[in-house]
């Protein structure tokens, strides 16, 4: 049973530290950017590949530390996201993570994972987050890509008008809701 509590965090108002700089240290700071271009991220490898540089050079919230990780890099960070290709040193990070009470994810090691990075569908303010509980990313991301082809491009234009419909309902919440739900319904049908 997929107990996870969905959320989704401004990531541009805290701050990610990502332990790894291969492939797949790339593919998270890739996700993180993509979502939050202006978040403050710190990535520490000992190398880091020249994509990553290309990346960074985009995006001066990123700080780059050639280095092996330190434990002393968690300070002043509120998330970290672990893609090393040494599993030692991903377990050393989780449970330094654990011992000051900073969420902690693992790539492709479930068990160790505070969160997991979702799949994510966007359409203009739109954004659905897929998660199959750690099982299968593969399969998140194909229903991502079926989804992104389902849905409109025209859907911004929607969000734009139920905001400015919802800026001029007037009564108290329950009308206000009961309104919008009306609007809304012929999504169902």
């Amino acid at each position: 049973m997929n107990t996870l509590f969905p959320i989704f965090v401004k990531l541009e108002q805290l701050h990610t530290l990502i332990v790894g700089g291969g492939y797949v240290g790339l593919e998270k700071l890739t996700a993180v950017l993509a979502n939050a271009p202006e978040a403050p991220v710190t990535l520490v490898a000992p190398e880091i590949r020249s994509e990553i540089h290309e990346l960074v050079a985009l995006h001066p919230s990123v700080k780059l530390i050639q280095a092996a990780y330190d434990p002393a890099l968690l300070t002043g960070n509120d998330l970290v996201i672990v893609g090393t290709n040494d599993k030692a040193v991903n377990r050393q990070v989780q449970a330094d993570c654990k011992a000051r009470k900073i969420l902690v994810n693992v790539a492709d090691t479930p068990a160790l994972c505070d969160f997991y990075l979702s799949s994510v569908v966007k359409k203009g303010d739109l954004k659905i987050a897929i998660s199959t509980n750690g099982k299968s990313p593969t399969f998140a991301k194909r229903f991502r890509e079926v989804l992104e082809a389902m849905l409109p491009d025209t859907l911004q234009e929607t969000l734009d008008n139920l905001t400015a419909i919802r800026q001029q309902l007037t009564g108290d919440f329950q009308a206000k809701m009961d309104r919008l739900n009306e609007i809304t319904k012929v999504l169902k049908e």
